[in-house]
């Protein structure tokens, strides 16, 4: 069984926990397409290396909008 921690696909569950943010506020995120992740079947999927990618975007805007 693979480590959680080193899964490449997240659950929104397991984004809320990874991201530290609640789930009420990441699925308002993923609705508005805000955040990259995709739905199999009914639940919501994210590749954990796009959302690292994003993370460090998010924080790369901010430096960028602070000049």
């Amino acid at each position: 069984m693979a480590d959680a921690k080193h899964d490449k696909w997240l659950t929104l569950d397991e984004l809320a926990s990874y991201l530290k943010v609640s789930k009420s506020a990441l699925y308002k995120m993923v609705q508005e397409g805000r955040i990259p992740g995709g739905t199999v079947g009914r639940g919501w999927r994210f590749d954990r290396d796009e959302i690292d990618r994003w993370v460090k975007a998010q924080g790369q805007s901010r430096k960028d909008r602070g000049k």
